[in-house]
C-alpha cells in the first residue's frame, strides 16, 4: 500500500486540513502522505501573505492557479497541506505560517521537532 497510517503528530487519527481549496498530496482534505509523495506534503498551515511571497521567492508560486492540476492558487488564510522541507525552511527565515497540529501528519516529525511545529500552533491547538 503506498498511502501511511493517518496519523497526527500527537499520535491519534488525522484530522481534515482543508476543503476549500481541497488540500492533500492525495487531494482528500487531509495531510496524508506516502511513499509516492515525494515532497511530504504533511503539515497542515494556514498561509499566509509572507509565506505565499517566501515560496514564490523559492520558486513556487502558490498563488498562481493550475488548472490541469485542480489547483486555484492560494490566498492568506488557506489552509494547505505545505512540504515539510519548505515549512521548516520558511521558519528558519521567520516566515513560518501556524500549524494545525491535529491535521498535520506524524511523518513530518521525520523532519521537523515536535516543539518546533508546536511553538507554530494554531490557538486551542494543545491536544491533551
Amino acid at each position: 500500500m503506498d498511502q501511511f497510517k493517518s496519523t497526527n503528530v500527537f499520535g491519534s487519527a488525522l484530522q481534515p486540513c482543508g476543503q476549500d481549496p481541497v488540500t492533500g498530496f492525495y487531494r482528500d482534505g487531509c495531510c496524508n502522505t506516502g511513499h509516492a509523495d515525494g515532497g511530504m506534503h504533511t503539515v497542515c498551515a494556514i498561509v499566509t501573505e509572507a509565506f505565499l511571497s517566501f515560496s514564490r521567492s523559492r520558486g513556487n508560486d502558490l498563488t498562481a492557479p493550475v488548472p490541469f492540476a485542480d489547483f486555484p492558487g492560494l490566498k492568506p488564510g488557506d489552509r494547505w497541506c505545505l512540504c515539510a522541507g519548505r515549512w521548516l525552511e520558511a521558519h528558519r527565515a521567520g516566515v513560518a505560517p501556524l500549524v494545525d497540529l491535529a491535521a498535520t501528519h506524524e511523518e513530518t516529525l521525520a523532519v521537523i521537532g515536535f516543539e518546533t511545529l508546536a511553538a507554530h500552533a494554531v490557538a486551542g491547538d494543545d491536544h491533551d
